[in-house]
Protein backbone atom coordinates (compact mmCIF):
# COMPACT_ATOMS: atom_id res chain seq x y z
CA UNK A 1 0.00 0.00 0.00
CA UNK A 2 1.15 3.94 -0.84
CA UNK A 3 0.41 6.67 0.47
CA UNK A 4 1.20 10.33 -1.71
CA UNK A 5 4.12 7.76 -2.93
CA UNK A 6 5.43 7.18 0.61
CA UNK A 7 6.10 3.30 1.40
CA UNK A 8 4.32 1.84 4.10
CA UNK A 9 4.36 -1.25 6.20
CA UNK A 10 0.66 -2.10 5.44
CA UNK A 11 -0.27 -5.19 4.18
CA UNK A 12 -2.55 -6.31 1.00
CA UNK A 13 -5.91 -6.44 0.83
CA UNK A 14 -6.40 -10.48 0.34
CA UNK A 15 -8.02 -9.75 -2.81
CA UNK A 16 -4.91 -7.56 -4.30
CA UNK A 17 -4.27 -8.90 -7.91
CA UNK A 18 -0.37 -9.04 -8.81
CA UNK A 19 0.35 -6.77 -11.84
CA UNK A 20 0.66 -8.29 -15.17
CA UNK A 21 3.62 -5.69 -16.27
CA UNK A 22 6.57 -7.37 -17.45
CA UNK A 23 9.52 -7.18 -14.43
CA UNK A 24 12.65 -5.05 -14.81
CA UNK A 25 14.19 -5.91 -11.78
CA UNK A 26 14.01 -8.99 -9.26
CA UNK A 27 14.75 -7.95 -5.49
CA UNK A 28 15.71 -11.14 -2.98
CA UNK A 29 16.08 -11.48 0.77
CA UNK A 30 18.70 -13.97 1.11
CA UNK A 31 18.64 -16.01 4.63
CA UNK A 32 15.50 -18.01 4.39
CA UNK A 33 14.76 -16.95 0.86
CA UNK A 34 17.59 -17.19 -1.82
CA UNK A 35 19.89 -18.93 0.87
CA UNK A 36 18.90 -22.46 1.60
CA UNK A 37 19.08 -23.47 5.48
CA UNK A 38 22.73 -24.40 5.05
CA UNK A 39 23.51 -21.10 3.45
CA UNK A 40 24.39 -21.90 0.16
CA UNK A 41 22.82 -20.82 -3.04
CA UNK A 42 21.74 -23.96 -5.50
CA UNK A 43 22.96 -24.83 -8.67
CA UNK A 44 19.63 -24.15 -9.98
CA UNK A 45 18.73 -20.61 -7.88
CA UNK A 46 22.08 -19.68 -9.88
CA UNK A 47 21.21 -20.99 -13.09
CA UNK A 48 17.67 -18.69 -12.85
CA UNK A 49 19.71 -15.78 -11.41
CA UNK A 50 22.03 -15.98 -14.49
CA UNK A 51 19.04 -16.44 -16.94
CA UNK A 52 17.27 -13.66 -15.46
CA UNK A 53 19.89 -11.40 -16.58
CA UNK A 54 20.89 -12.45 -19.76
CA UNK A 55 17.03 -11.53 -20.40
CA UNK A 56 17.35 -8.22 -19.38
CA UNK A 57 15.97 -8.43 -15.77
CA UNK A 58 18.22 -6.95 -12.79
CA UNK A 59 18.90 -8.26 -10.06
CA UNK A 60 19.09 -7.01 -6.48
CA UNK A 61 20.12 -8.93 -3.24
CA UNK A 62 18.06 -7.10 -0.29
CA UNK A 63 19.51 -8.22 3.05
CA UNK A 64 19.73 -7.38 6.57
CA UNK A 65 23.30 -8.98 6.42
CA UNK A 66 25.76 -5.96 6.41
CA UNK A 67 28.27 -5.81 3.45
CA UNK A 68 31.24 -7.75 4.93
CA UNK A 69 29.14 -11.22 4.72
CA UNK A 70 28.29 -11.19 1.50
CA UNK A 71 30.82 -12.97 -0.06
CA UNK A 72 28.72 -15.85 0.24
CA UNK A 73 26.69 -14.72 -2.73
CA UNK A 74 29.53 -13.23 -4.76
CA UNK A 75 30.75 -16.48 -4.60
CA UNK A 76 28.02 -18.85 -5.94
CA UNK A 77 26.54 -16.17 -8.25
CA UNK A 78 29.53 -15.23 -9.89
CA UNK A 79 30.09 -11.24 -7.94
CA UNK A 80 27.14 -10.12 -10.54
CA UNK A 81 24.58 -7.64 -8.81
CA UNK A 82 23.92 -4.98 -6.27
CA UNK A 83 23.12 -5.76 -2.63
CA UNK A 84 20.69 -3.31 -0.41
CA UNK A 85 22.52 -4.45 2.93
CA UNK A 86 21.99 -3.57 6.58
CA UNK A 87 18.16 -3.59 5.93
CA UNK A 88 18.75 -0.55 3.43
CA UNK A 89 21.13 0.93 5.24
CA UNK A 90 23.87 0.69 2.58
CA UNK A 91 24.21 -0.75 -0.85
CA UNK A 92 27.17 -2.29 -2.30
CA UNK A 93 28.23 -3.05 -5.75
CA UNK A 94 29.48 -7.12 -5.70
CA UNK A 95 30.69 -6.76 -9.70
CA UNK A 96 34.51 -6.90 -8.40
CA UNK A 97 33.77 -10.27 -6.79
CA UNK A 98 34.55 -11.37 -2.83
CA UNK A 99 36.48 -9.13 -0.93
CA UNK A 100 36.15 -6.20 -3.32
CA UNK A 101 32.72 -4.74 -2.96
CA UNK A 102 31.96 -0.62 -3.33
CA UNK A 103 29.50 0.88 -1.30
CA UNK A 104 27.67 3.05 -3.50
CA UNK A 105 25.45 4.41 -0.99
CA UNK A 106 24.90 4.84 2.80
CA UNK A 107 21.99 5.45 4.46
CA UNK A 108 23.08 6.29 8.39
CA UNK A 109 21.72 6.29 11.59
CA UNK A 110 22.65 9.37 13.40
CA UNK A 111 24.40 9.01 16.85
CA UNK A 112 22.16 10.71 18.22
CA UNK A 113 19.29 9.11 16.92
CA UNK A 114 20.77 5.49 18.50
CA UNK A 115 21.86 6.69 22.08
CA UNK A 116 18.00 8.04 21.79
CA UNK A 117 16.86 4.29 20.98
CA UNK A 118 19.28 2.44 23.40
CA UNK A 119 18.07 4.45 26.21
CA UNK A 120 14.18 4.27 25.27
CA UNK A 121 14.50 0.52 24.60
CA UNK A 122 16.45 -0.22 28.02
CA UNK A 123 13.98 1.66 29.94
CA UNK A 124 11.31 -0.61 28.20
CA UNK A 125 13.06 -3.72 27.91
CA UNK A 126 15.41 -4.17 31.12
CA UNK A 127 17.68 -6.79 30.41
CA UNK A 128 17.91 -5.73 26.27
CA UNK A 129 22.01 -5.85 25.26
CA UNK A 130 23.04 -4.19 21.99
CA UNK A 131 25.75 -4.70 19.43
CA UNK A 132 26.61 -1.62 16.43
CA UNK A 133 27.18 -2.54 12.97
CA UNK A 134 29.03 -0.03 11.00
CA UNK A 135 30.41 0.45 7.86
CA UNK A 136 33.25 -1.85 7.89
CA UNK A 137 33.26 -2.65 11.76
CA UNK A 138 31.30 -4.81 14.75
CA UNK A 139 31.10 -3.43 17.76
CA UNK A 140 28.82 -5.32 21.18
CA UNK A 141 28.30 -5.06 24.85
CA UNK A 142 30.23 -7.51 26.75
CA UNK A 143 27.16 -9.50 27.69
CA UNK A 144 25.77 -9.73 24.12
CA UNK A 145 25.74 -13.25 22.85
CA UNK A 146 27.77 -14.87 20.47
CA UNK A 147 25.62 -15.38 17.83
CA UNK A 148 27.54 -13.86 15.03
CA UNK A 149 30.05 -14.85 12.13
CA UNK A 150 32.69 -12.35 13.80
CA UNK A 151 35.06 -11.36 16.69
CA UNK A 152 33.81 -8.56 17.92
CA UNK A 153 36.16 -5.14 17.48
CA UNK A 154 34.91 -3.68 20.55
CA UNK A 155 33.72 -4.49 24.10
CA UNK A 156 32.14 -1.74 25.46
CA UNK A 157 28.59 -0.37 26.40
CA UNK A 158 26.45 0.73 23.99
CA UNK A 159 26.58 4.17 25.07
CA UNK A 160 29.66 4.16 25.16
CA UNK A 161 30.11 2.38 21.26
CA UNK A 162 27.99 5.84 19.93
CA UNK A 163 29.89 8.31 21.95
CA UNK A 164 30.68 11.55 19.94
CA UNK A 165 34.34 11.08 20.83
CA UNK A 166 34.15 7.05 20.50
CA UNK A 167 36.81 5.60 18.54
CA UNK A 168 35.79 4.65 15.71
CA UNK A 169 32.83 8.24 15.82
CA UNK A 170 33.90 8.69 12.06
CA UNK A 171 32.80 5.89 10.50
CA UNK A 172 29.12 5.58 9.66
CA UNK A 173 26.59 3.82 12.00
CA UNK A 174 24.20 1.73 9.77
CA UNK A 175 22.46 -0.60 12.34
CA UNK A 176 21.98 -1.46 16.09
CA UNK A 177 21.32 -4.77 17.21
CA UNK A 178 19.50 -5.18 20.07
CA UNK A 179 18.52 -8.42 22.24
CA UNK A 180 16.67 -10.19 24.66
CA UNK A 181 17.00 -13.51 26.49
CA UNK A 182 13.40 -13.80 27.48
CA UNK A 183 10.96 -11.73 25.60
CA UNK A 184 8.96 -13.22 22.47
CA UNK A 185 10.08 -11.82 19.09
CA UNK A 186 7.18 -10.54 17.89
CA UNK A 187 6.05 -9.04 21.33
CA UNK A 188 9.55 -7.20 21.73
CA UNK A 189 9.78 -5.59 17.62
CA UNK A 190 6.19 -4.40 18.80
CA UNK A 191 7.44 -3.06 22.28
CA UNK A 192 10.49 -1.48 20.38
CA UNK A 193 8.39 0.03 18.05
CA UNK A 194 6.02 1.94 20.34
CA UNK A 195 8.80 2.92 22.27
CA UNK A 196 11.53 4.75 19.92
CA UNK A 197 8.98 5.70 18.05
CA UNK A 198 9.86 8.11 14.90
CA UNK A 199 13.22 7.87 16.26
CA UNK A 200 14.33 5.01 14.21
CA UNK A 201 12.98 2.18 12.15
CA UNK A 202 12.92 -1.34 14.41
CA UNK A 203 12.61 -4.55 12.48
CA UNK A 204 13.74 -8.05 13.06
CA UNK A 205 14.61 -11.14 10.43
CA UNK A 206 16.11 -13.72 13.05
CA UNK A 207 13.86 -16.10 14.59
CA UNK A 208 15.26 -15.32 18.09
CA UNK A 209 14.02 -11.93 19.88
CA UNK A 210 17.00 -10.15 17.79
CA UNK A 211 15.79 -6.45 16.78
CA UNK A 212 17.37 -4.34 14.07
CA UNK A 213 16.90 -0.36 14.12
CA UNK A 214 18.04 1.60 11.41
CA UNK A 215 17.76 5.48 10.53
CA UNK A 216 14.10 6.80 10.52
CA UNK A 217 12.94 5.74 7.34
CA UNK A 218 15.29 3.29 6.38
CA UNK A 219 14.02 0.23 4.98
CA UNK A 220 14.51 -2.47 2.45
CA UNK A 221 11.49 -0.78 0.63
CA UNK A 222 12.69 2.30 0.81
CA UNK A 223 15.82 1.86 -0.17
CA UNK A 224 15.01 -0.34 -3.19
CA UNK A 225 12.65 2.21 -4.17
CA UNK A 226 15.54 4.95 -4.53
CA UNK A 227 17.45 2.50 -6.82
CA UNK A 228 14.39 2.21 -9.11
CA UNK A 229 13.53 5.70 -9.01
CA UNK A 230 17.71 6.03 -10.15
CA UNK A 231 17.24 3.12 -12.99
CA UNK A 232 13.55 4.86 -14.04
CA UNK A 233 12.32 1.34 -12.54
CA UNK A 234 8.36 1.56 -11.76
CA UNK A 235 7.61 -0.35 -8.46
CA UNK A 236 5.03 -2.06 -10.82
CA UNK A 237 8.31 -3.37 -12.76
CA UNK A 238 9.66 -5.16 -9.63
CA UNK A 239 9.11 -8.65 -8.60
CA UNK A 240 10.24 -9.26 -4.63
CA UNK A 241 10.94 -12.28 -2.41
CA UNK A 242 10.95 -12.50 1.19
CA UNK A 243 10.28 -14.77 4.62
CA UNK A 244 10.91 -12.23 7.55
CA UNK A 245 8.84 -9.08 9.13
CA UNK A 246 11.60 -7.01 7.75
CA UNK A 247 11.09 -7.87 3.73
CA UNK A 248 6.89 -6.35 4.65
CA UNK A 249 7.79 -3.49 3.26
CA UNK A 250 9.66 -4.42 0.44
CA UNK A 251 6.70 -7.14 -0.99
CA UNK A 252 4.19 -4.41 -0.42
CA UNK A 253 5.91 -1.95 -2.07
CA UNK A 254 6.45 -4.27 -5.34
CA UNK A 255 4.31 -4.80 -8.39
CA UNK A 256 4.95 -8.64 -7.51
CA UNK A 257 6.18 -10.08 -4.74
CA UNK A 258 6.42 -13.61 -3.00
CA UNK A 259 6.47 -15.36 0.76
CA UNK A 260 8.00 -17.95 0.90
CA UNK A 261 7.07 -21.53 1.62
CA UNK A 262 8.93 -20.54 5.50
CA UNK A 263 7.43 -17.69 5.62
CA UNK A 264 6.55 -15.48 8.76
CA UNK A 265 2.36 -14.77 8.76
CA UNK A 266 2.79 -11.23 8.19
CA UNK A 267 5.02 -11.74 5.36
CA UNK A 268 2.50 -14.16 3.77
CA UNK A 269 -0.20 -11.42 4.55
CA UNK A 270 1.75 -8.77 2.73
CA UNK A 271 2.66 -10.17 -0.41
CA UNK A 272 0.18 -11.08 -3.92
CA UNK A 273 1.88 -14.56 -4.35
CA UNK A 274 3.62 -17.60 -2.37
CA UNK A 275 6.16 -19.97 -3.69
CA UNK A 276 7.67 -23.61 -2.00
CA UNK A 277 10.09 -22.86 0.41
CA UNK A 278 13.64 -21.74 0.23
CA UNK A 279 14.95 -25.19 0.72
CA UNK A 280 13.05 -26.32 -2.19
CA UNK A 281 14.57 -23.27 -4.21
CA UNK A 282 11.14 -21.47 -4.21
CA UNK A 283 13.05 -18.23 -5.55
CA UNK A 284 14.68 -20.19 -9.10
CA UNK A 285 10.56 -21.79 -9.20
CA UNK A 286 9.40 -18.61 -9.73
CA UNK A 287 11.72 -17.09 -12.25
CA UNK A 288 12.11 -20.28 -14.27
CA UNK A 289 7.58 -19.41 -14.75
CA UNK A 290 8.11 -15.93 -15.34
CA UNK A 291 10.77 -16.35 -17.83
CA UNK A 292 9.04 -19.16 -19.89
CA UNK A 293 5.81 -16.61 -19.95
CA UNK A 294 8.19 -13.92 -21.77
CA UNK A 295 9.19 -16.46 -24.39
Amino acid sequence: MRDNGRVTSATRQPDTQAPATPPRLIATDLDGTLLRDDKSVSPRTIAALAAAEEAGIEVFFVTGRPARWMDVVSDHVHGHGLAICGNGAAVVDLHGGPGSHRFVKVRELARENALDSVRLLREAAPGTMFAVEQTYGFHQEPDYPKMHLEVPDTLEPAERLLAPDAAHADEPVLKILAFHHELDPDGFLTLARLAIGDRANVTRSSPSALLEISGPGVSKASTLALCCAERGISHEEVVAFGDMPNDVEMLTWAGQSYAMGNAHPDVIAAASGRTVANNDDGVAVVIERMLAERV
